[in-house]
């Protein structure tokens, strides 16, 4: 419930860029395990059925519908598809993720790694997704390697899959309506416009906005979204002392930002090595419930 309707924060951020060093080991370092069962591995011990999170928040939106109590959102992040993630491995989430019966499926960005195209090889396990108000998603950084995420969308929609790319729908049952909005990646978008998101929508209905990077949360709190769905930072993937710092900066799994409640997702897929320590591939599985 927006609380200045005509507020529009500056969510953008710098992109992070490493240097050829750095992007020459990973590389190396992914392809050497590649070689070595790599992807065979990872689905094996964080993609099969009983292997990855389902890890459930029950947030409380201010201003909800008591009718649209129990409202269920499933979220999937970071698929990384490519080298360690490709058709059929995200079988067992999907399976899931629709046995839940979800009223909405958000997918909150990084669908590749290195090239657009990657974004086909996940494209007919995410299809099967089912909600009852559908299936929506975001860009995410990566998502916008060589400038081809329009490709990425237009492929997405062949299968019923809507991209909110600074756009907002108002989502509406007998039980009650909110404002589901999507922002482009905070880092790596040619434009970045929550104002032109938000047009149609109430300021006086509940917001929940998918934002790829939890950087973008506080801004979006500043400005009065009720909800924030997001991803990025893969829970560090390795969590360990030594190894936090090889990627973006997380900041936990939930915050409360005055009001505003962020969900950060630690994404399904990886980057670099087919491993996670300390932070499991997971389906966030998300229950709205009224609040004063």
């Amino acid at each position: 419930m927006r609380l200045e309707p005509d507020a529009s924060p500056e969510l953008r951020v710098a992109p992070r860029r490493h240097g050829p060093l750095r992007r020459s080991a990973v590389w190396t370092v992914e392809h050497v395990t590649a070689w070595l069962g790599g992807r065979a591995l990872y689905r094996r011990r964080h993609l099969a059925a009983g292997r990855f999170a389902v890890r459930e928040e029950r947030v409380a939106i201010r201003g909800l519908s008591p009718r649209l109590a129990g409202f269920t959102i499933a979220q999937l992040s970071d698929l990384h598809a490519g080298t360690f993630l490709r058709e059929g491995d995200l079988a067992a989430v999907v399976e899931h993720a629709n046995g839940l019966r979800p009223d909405l499926v958000v997918l909150t960005g990084d669908f590749i790694t290195r090239h657009w195209s990657e974004a086909l090889l996940v494209r007919s396990d995410l299809a099967r997704l089912r909600a009852r108000h559908g299936v929506f998603a975001v860009l995410g950084n990566h998502d916008y390697k060589d400038r081809a995420e329009a490709r990425i969308v237009a492929s997405y929609a062949e299968v019923g899959v809507r991209f909110l790319c600074n756009q907002g729908v108002r989502l509406v049952d007998e039980r009650g309506a909110f404002g589901l909005i999507g922002v482009e990646d905070i880092e790596e978008s040619k434009q970045l416009d929550l104002a032109a998101a938000r047009v149609g929508l109430s300021p006086d209905e509940p917001e929940i906005v998918l934002c790829h990077n939890p950087r973008g949360a506080l801004p979006l709190a500043r400005s009065g979204a009720d909800l924030v769905l997001s991803g990025h930072t893969h829970g560090s993937q390795l969590d360990l002392p030594w190894m936090r710092r090889a990627g973006p900066p997380h900041p936990g799994v939930r915050l409360q930002l005055g009001a505003t409640t962020l969900v950060v997702s630690r994404g399904l897929g990886v980057i670099g090595f087919p491993l996670r320590v300390g932070a499991p591939a997971e389906l966030v599985v998300v229950r709205l419930e009224g609040g004063a």
